[in-house]
Order: C-alpha cells, then sequence, then structure tokens
C-alpha cells in the first residue's frame, strides 16, 4: 500500500524538524541566552537519574565558556550522587536543604572511608582536585539545591563502584550526561 504526502504536510514536517535543530543548536552554542536570567526560569533535566535534576548554568560546552562551568543540582530526598572523583577545582554553595559530603582520599591506591561532613543551606564547600567524594541529600522531606562551580570544563568523571574500588579501576564517563547533547566527540581512528 502506497502513501500520499502532500506538499504541505512535507513543509510542515521540514519545518518542525529545522525548529527543532535550531532550538538544540541554540541551547548547545549559548548564541540565544540573554545575559541576565533567572535560574528558577532555567529547566533542569533529570538525565536518566530518578530524583536527582541538573542545569548548566553557564558552561563550556553549551555557552563557550574557557575556565570555569555553573550548575545548578537539585536533589530530592534520599538521592544522591555516584561516589566520583574529576582533576578539576569544584566549589558547591548550598542553597536549600541539607545533606551529607563523603570525602575520599586520591593518595592511597582507594579511596578508603571516607570523612563525613554536613551541609545545610547557606554553607560551602570546596572538593580537592582528584578526591573521590559523594553527596547525600539526607532530608526526608525536603530538596537539597546546590549552585556548583567548576573549573576546567567539560570534565572528565571517573566513577567507582564503592569506595574500597581501586582508583585505577573507576570507569571513565565523558562526556558526561548533561554535555552528551552538545558535545560531539570526534572518532580518531
Amino acid at each position: 500500500m502506497s502513501r500520499v504526502v502532500d506538499r504541505g504536510s512535507l513543509r510542515f514536517v521540514f519545518l518542525l524538524v529545522a525548529a527543532i535543530a535550531a532550538d538544540a543548536s541554540a541551547h548547545c552554542s549559548g548564541s540565544s541566552s540573554p545575559l541576565v536570567r533567572n535560574i528558577s526560569d532555567i529547566p533542569q533535566g533529570n538525565f536518566g537519574s530518578g530524583g536527582f535534576a541538573h542545569a548548566t548554568i553557564a558552561g563550556a560546552v553549551s555557552h563557550g565558556m574557557k575556565e570555569v562551568e555553573v550548575w545548578l543540582q537539585t536533589f530530592s530526598p534520599g538521592t544522591r550522587t555516584p561516589i566520583h572523583r574529576h582533576s578539576c577545582e569544584e566549589v558547591f554553595v548550598v542553597l536549600k536543604g541539607k545533606g551529607t559530603l563523603l570525602l575520599g582520599s586520591s593518595s592511597f591506591r582507594d579511596p578508603g572511608t571516607p570523612q563525613e561532613f554536613h551541609i545545610y543551606a547557606n554553607s560551602t564547600f570546596s572538593i580537592p582536585v582528584n578526591d573521590p567524594h559523594q553527596v547525600l541529600n539526607t532530608d526526608e522531606t525536603e530538596d537539597l539545591q546546590l549552585l556548583v562551580v567548576i573549573s576546567r570544563p567539560p570534565v572528565k568523571v571517573f566513577i567507582y563502584e564503592d569506595w574500597n574500588m581501586h582508583h585505577t579501576a573507576a570507569k571513565l564517563k565523558f562526556p558526561y550526561y548533561w554535555d552528551e547533547e552538545c558535545f560531539h566527540v570526534k572518532d580518531e581512528l
């Protein structure tokens, strides 16, 4: 059975695809972003992680930043990051909620038993370069919301299964989930 598609329908589909491509291109280049924005209006995506939401406020891949990147991250109650490390400086500002920072060491063959730090609204903390860490929302009812600043974007993230996993066995994730839409790695083979 053959289908007949009229030119009007084809034109509509073409314009729709062009609009979606233009929107994705504008998101990735940052060319259509106004200079002053309200972070409450910036949509956050969960990138397949239930209970977690992320928005890149200003970034390397999406906005052409070269030295720093700024993220807004929201964790629903009980949500946590994976245990991970990266070779960049990272500073957190807790906007609301409370939680726990677990911080391991990069000085030994594995992160070892992590130090535990309580974090809360209006607190700030920084992560030493390459030290494995994990952020947890320990509140049972309130979201934990963080503003995160990293250096040297885009970040290569190494993920651990547990605190006793050797540093050399940590799994590389690059580009990271929120960069995948805009970042295209060239295969050099």
